[in-house]
């Protein structure tokens, strides 16, 4: 598995601080499990979104040398016989 980038790290880190604020506020929980839980969801958000963001693509190796088509035989044609 490839590392994660710094892109993939910030997102995954805002994610999981700005998630797990809103719905501490939003919930207005005090209880040690429902801090818990919230936590624990955040944690999850914020990997899938470390996880979805796009990873930078390889470059392309061009190979060179002969035409593509070069290596390619053709057949002749057979001979019928009437």
């Amino acid at each position: 598995m490839p590392r994660p980038t710094a892109a993939q790290l910030t997102y995954g880190s805002c994610t999981v601080i700005f998630s797990t604020l809103a719905m501490l506020l939003l919930s207005q929980t005090s209880s040690g499990v429902g801090i818990a839980v919230i936590a624990v969801s955040a944690l999850l958000l914020g990997l899938l979104v470390a996880m979805t963001v796009p990873m930078p693509k390889k470059p392309r190796v061009v190979a060179v040398g002969k035409p593509a088509g070069a290596e390619r035989k053709t057949e002749e044609p057979a001979l019928t016989q009437s």
